[in-house]
């Protein structure tokens, strides 16, 4: 059931037990050859194609687009939360369907900068409602959801999540090819990685990467995008299946 087309009574009328699924995302810079709203167009997607098969299981709210892009602000066209008003954003947006009487809040997510922020919100509302053993309050990224990914994607170059990358780029050139542009097979590749690991170093995008993508965009395709997103979906409506299975007391 999508939220959005919902009446007050619908809503009031389904089990306090049904999972509510937060789809979040973000509109930044996703390098010279895609456009900025990458994120939320792929999350849509992913969530799409799980409330087909999950139709009558879970509440879907509407995609929050605006999400912590901060690092990406040096690139025109990004929109960004402060961390801070973010992680409100996020509790207020689960305290809402708590408030309603849902007990199952599951935000899924898909933008890197969301995560942290994302964890903390879920983290500073499991304090806030520390006398609630009913609740399950989860936060999620779809391209984590899979244990074992490289089983489903070993004919490919990357074997994880980058940015504007052979990933992403593939998924865009099988959901909305007309907005890929240029020729993406002489974009260069960008490394992956952290400089001083096992520190974290403080960073934002323009210290990793001149054009804006992270990875090898190159090796994109749409028959690639397609095992992308067949592999996302089903993956996280197994998650869901979890969720909905869940007991109601039990840690797991």
């Amino acid at each position: 059931m999508k939220l959005v087309e919902s009446t007050w009574e619908d809503v009031s009328k389904l089990d306090k037990n049904t999972p509510v699924v937060i789809p979040i995302a973000a509109i930044e810079q996703h390098g010279r050859h895609l456009p900025v709203s990458v994120d939320s167009m792929l999350c849509g997607e992913v969530i799409r194609r799980v409330s087909e098969t999950l139709h009558g299981k879970v509440l879907f709210a509407p995609l929050t687009w605006f999400g912590n892009s901060h690092h990406h602000m040096d690139f025109a066209g990004t929109l960004s939360a402060n961390p801070r008003l973010y992680l409100d954003m996020l509790n207020n947006l689960a305290d809402n369907f708590i408030d309603h009487g849902f007990k199952r809040i599951v935000f899924i997510n898909g933008h890197g900068g969301n995560i942290y922020p994302g964890k903390q919100a879920t983290f500073e509302l499991r304090q806030k409602y520390r006398h609630r053993s009913d609740l399950l309050l989860l936060f999620s990224t779809y391209w984590d959801l899979s244990p074992t990914p490289q089983v489903e994607l070993k004919d490919f170059v990357q074997k994880k999540m980058g940015h504007a990358c052979e990933w992403e780029t593939s998924m865009m050139m099988k959901l909305a090819p007309n907005l890929v542009k240029g020729n993406v097979v002489d974009l260069k590749k960008v490394e992956f990685g952290f400089a001083f690991e096992p520190a974290y170093r403080g960073w934002i995008t323009k210290d990793r990467t001149e054009p804006g993508h992270i990875g090898d965009p190159k090796h994109a395709t749409a028959e690639k995008g397609e095992v992308l997103f067949s592999t996302f979906a089903k993956d996280a409506v197994a998650f869901l299946e979890k969720v909905i299975a869940w007991d109601g007391k039990s840690w797991f």
